[in-house]
């Protein structure tokens, strides 16, 4: 297959001052608007440094924080000027197919070159240098293929957008159950604290200080959950540290059990799990908050909904309206927030609904992961002539 430089892509742009124009209005191609979908329509007086003139068809590829994959193909034109970021390398090729373009500098192969090209101290000053990017070869299918090929990739990726799309509705339906069912029910003058199992350290953090040093954290045996433990709400059992039997024995009273409802109150605020029911022996750090409910009173996954998604407890905690804990959070801001507790008959059916939903994202989950692999499979079968 026929190969040609990047450099023989890289588009000699037009600089403009925008705010030379201070009243035009300018399709405006910049980082920010990438991420969040779509080229904002800005006056020019309102674009404080020079850019570049881009045109239909371009496609871009973000040389700012490279390692974050992004490549633009500029839309046919509006009523207005198209204007992008400097942070952009602007790709005009009459011998390739835009999306086709935009699919090769996506895949894993152009990537992994692409990083080569990188310098600068870290984070957002790593930069990909233009020159060192020109140098990289770029493939020349003919352009029936590239077409054939473009219309491929851009169905896989459209059905993995639906999938994700429906990931993203099922965690959103999460809450709005929980709303639905609760939302309106008034704290009765119950806190967290009268909840909890009755006894010592039903409700605690972890071991302090010279309690549990660095040097006692071992490859193997009972488990040590921290802030990694509570992923996206849900528990994580891919254990990282441990700690010997015999250490073990003088930290049970900071054992973790089947039914504890953590809660972070370090790193990530208010992030929270379930510990499920076949978890070894384990105990939580002294960034999380453990609390051992009574399931006489209250089950898990009802305490657990209360302390992320009612309103009376996301004023008492400080949760915006993102879910994110903004102040800060201890043992006992958690202790005395203030709750209701409705009939367990009510709470069971909740909880078997939260079940069935469980599964279903569940099954999301695995139908993502699966179609991910396989629109990754395709891309690199693509660009190496056998798809």
């Amino acid at each position: 297959m026929r190969m040609m430089p990047a450099a023989d892509l890289i588009a000699k742009t037009q600089s403009l001052h925008p705010s030379k124009h201070p009243f035009e209005q300018f399709s405006y191609f910049s980082i920010p608007a990438y991420d969040a979908g779509q080229a904002t329509t800005t006056p020019g007086g309102d674009i404080g440094s020079a850019k570049q003139l881009v045109l239909p068809g371009d496609v871009l590829i973000s040389k700012i924080v490279p390692h974050i994959r992004r490549v633009w193909v500029v839309p046919p034109a509006s009523e207005y000027r198209q204007v992008a970021s400097q942070e952009w390398i602007v790709f005009r090729s009459a011998a390739h197919h835009a999306p086709w373009l935009r699919h090769f500098l996506l895949s894993e192969g152009f990537h992994r070159q692409f990083m080569t090209t990188v310098a600068g101290v870290g984070g957002s000053l790593l930069r990909a240098r233009p020159v060192d990017v020109g140098r990289i070869p770029i493939p020349v299918p003919p352009l029936n293929e590239q077409r054939r090929i473009a219309d491929i990739l851009d169905r896989s990726h459209a059905m993995f957008a639906s999938v994700t799309h429906r990931s993203e509705l099922l965690a959103e339906l999460h809450e709005s159950l929980f709303i639905a069912r609760f939302g309106t029910t008034q704290p009765s003058g119950q806190t967290v604290a009268n909840v909890a199992m009755v006894g010592p350290n039903r409700i605690r953090t972890g071991p302090f200080g010279s309690q549990l040093l660095k040097s006692e954290l071992t490859d193997s045996g009972p488990a040590v959950l921290g802030i990694d433990s509570t992923t996206d709400h849900q528990f994580n059992s891919n254990f990282t540290r441990h700690i010997s039997q015999s250490k073990f024995e003088t930290l049970r009273r900071f054992q973790v059990h089947p039914g504890d409802v953590l809660i972070t109150i370090m790193g990530t605020l208010g992030r929270t799990a379930i510990v499920p029911d076949d978890i070894p022996d384990a105990i939580n750090t002294k960034h999380m908050v453990a609390i051992t409910p009574d399931r006489n009173k209250i089950l898990p996954e009802f305490l657990q909904d209360w302390l992320r998604f009612h309103p009376a407890s996301s004023d008492h905690l400080g949760r915006s309206k993102r879910g994110a804990i903004m102040g800060g959070l201890n043992m006992g801001l958690i202790k005395s927030t203030p709750l209701a507790v409705p009939p367990l008959a009510r709470q069971q059916e909740y909880a078997s609904q939260l079940s069935q939903l469980k599964q279903e994202r569940m099954l999301a989950a695995t139908t993502r992961a699966k179609l991910e692999a396989a629109v990754a499979s395709l891309s690199h079968r693509a660009f190496r002539g056998a798809l």
